[in-house]
């Protein structure tokens, strides 16, 4: 953070080879394309040192991340207005049931409720869920990930998540 705010380019090599890694995989799990994904990261580090200062983050890390989320679903959303990407619509998909759609103005009122719930949702649960349910809806694991990071099957991954979303739907419509 130091070096950012010294303007010093060091900042942009120690910020590459400090947070690249789960930048990449974050905006490659949402573009599934290595030259977005690419792009992506290398906006991210523009984007932060663009940012910082005047902005100083309480949490580095989840600031890099999210800026490379943010791009990485833009880019996702440039991308797909002509076709699909399987893996990030799937995750996407299984939400959609627990999540209310934002089509209207009272909806789009809405999402900072939801937000909100979904937040008190996350900290009822046990760490290893939370760690699946953010890891599965927001850097958009693939199930096949999920299963070899947790040392388990896909199946046993997928009824879990079956488990926490229906517990978010029940949670959410109160």
């Amino acid at each position: 953070m130091d070096l950012l705010f010294e303007r010093s380019e060091q900042a942009i090599v120690e910020l590459q080879n400090k947070y690249g890694a789960v930048c990449h995989r974050i905006a490659d799990n949402i573009l599934n394309n290595r030259q977005d994904t690419e792009e992506c990261v290398n906006d991210t580090l523009l984007g932060v040192w663009n940012s910082i200062p005047p902005n100083r983050p309480r949490s580095l890390a989840g600031y890099i991340c999210g800026i490379a989320r943010n791009l990485a679903l833009k880019t996702y959303e440039r991308n797909t207005a002509i076709k699909r990407n399987s893996h990030y619509d799937v995750a996407l998909e299984e939400l959609s049931e627990c999540l209310p759609s934002s089509n209207s103005v009272e909806e789009e009122m809405e999402a900072k409720d939801t937000a909100e719930r979904i937040n008190r949702f996350l900290q009822t649960l046990k760490p290893d869920d939370r760690i699946l349910f953010v890891r599965r809806y927001w850097h958009a694991d693939s199930i096949e990930e999920l299963a070899k990071l947790f040392h388990t099957t896909k199946r046993s991954i997928t009824q879990r998540l079956f488990r926490l979303r229906k517990s978010l739907k029940k949670g959410i419509s109160l």
